[in-house]
């Protein structure tokens, strides 16, 4: 049987990711390691292991001990473990107030987090109202065409969200904004406003409102809309729902340690 790589030297490459999380489990595991150890535990040459060890230093996820030489998990995992934690809080704290805030709107009600250049559904609630709706959990949708994507870019520096954008947005409809001035403006105003919404942008016949939820230290960490058909979710209705949803996302950030005045937004 040939020993030779497929599609390219794919198979090395799946090799090398599989022994350095191998070292970050022997780590995990022993506390700490010499090279020696390591390569004795992977089985492979003491140059191998130094240069997967090598690799992890460099992204902070293992780190050397100045006297003894050997290695231990550094404070980059630490850093993957918290971004972890914070979304799992933020899905926790949430779930309560958004199963409440579907009964009361009958709508869909969507949390969503900024990933990847896109907002990506957490989690996900479907009201009395929503016939056999879209399961959108572990979905990415754009950030320029919806509620959610306008709240998320809220958090960030306008030459922050002018580079997430790109000079020509992706056009979905005719409502859709479709120059990154466009999309500026309306993330100012969902940052002055502390709240979007989007009409037919992603899909005709779709409206959805949303609204930020912060950390302790204030940052935009995730947003809740309501979602449902533009025929339900018109005139005096949204702002119902506006201050509905500003509300909802208000008491989630005081779940998450995020002080806000009582003062209504809408």
């Amino acid at each position: 049987m040939s020993n030779a790589p497929a599609h390219g030297g794919t198979a090395p490459t799946v090799q090398s990711v599989d022994r350095a999380v191998s070292v970050l489990e022997m780590l995990a595991h022993t506390g700490e390691a010499g090279v020696t150890e390591i390569a004795a535990g992977l089985g492979v040459h003491k140059s191998t292991a130094f240069r997967l060890v090598a690799a992890l230093e460099r992204r902070g996820l293992v780190e050397q001990h100045a006297e003894r030489g050997k290695y231990r998990l550094g404070v980059g995992i630490l850093r993957l473990a918290g971004a972890t934690t914070a979304r799992l809080d933020v899905v926790q704290e949430s779930r309560p107030l958004c199963r409440q805030l579907a009964a009361r709107t009958g709508e869909t009600v969507n949390l969503t987090v900024l990933s990847d250049g896109a907002a990506l559904y957490l989690d996900q609630v479907a009201g009395s109202s929503a016939l056999q709706p879209h399961n959108w959990v572990g979905q990415r949708i754009p950030l320029h065409a919806t509620s959610n994507g306008k709240v998320l870019l809220g958090g960030l520096p306008d030459a922050e969200v002018s580079a997430l954008v790109g000079r020509r947005p992706r056009v979905y409809t005719s409502a859709t904004l479709a120059t990154t001035a466009d999309v500026l403006r309306a993330v100012r105003a969902a940052r002055e406003q502390g709240y979007a919404v989007a009409v037919d942008e992603l899909e005709v016949g779709l409206t959805a409102v949303a609204a930020p939820l912060h950390n302790a230290h204030g940052d935009v960490v995730a947003s809740i809309s309501v979602s449902g058909p533009s025929f339900r979710l018109d005139g005096d209705r949204v702002g119902a729902v506006t201050t509905d949803v500003v509300d909802t996302a208000r008491e989630a950030s005081l779940r998450l340690g995020h002080w806000v005045s009582t003062a209504s937004h809408v």
